[in-house]
């Protein structure tokens, strides 16, 4: 499975490299903290392949990382090979990159 840090990430949206940023959290928790993306749950991933570019980097985030990892390897499963998974999640970006944000 690829993985991306937060300073990747971060490097990544400075200098405006494209890619497609996932958030594959519930609506509550979306409603707390956000660094925007796309929101797709994870339960309605499959459901949504056509909304997932395959000609950019994608990165996929959640919280801590975990359910995004599943995300990622499911989506590998379908035969995409430009995803990515951001290490430490949401909770990483806070701690490392915006520190104004809320963690939970």
């Amino acid at each position: 499975m690829n993985s991306i840090t937060v300073q990747e990430l971060k490097a990544w949206r400075d200098s405006s490299h494209p890619h497609q940023l996932i958030d594959v959290r519930e609506d509550h928790e979306i409603d707390i903290v956000s660094i925007d993306g796309q929101r797709i749950k994870m339960g309605d991933i499959l459901d949504s392949l056509a909304d997932i570019k395959k000609d950019v980097d994608v990165v996929v985030h959640c919280r801590s990382g975990a359910r995004s990892g599943a995300v990622v390897q499911e989506l590998e499963r379908q035969g995409f090979t430009n995803t990515f998974n951001l290490q430490g999640g949401i909770l990483a970006w806070v701690a490392e990159i915006d520190q104004t944000l809320q963690a939970y």
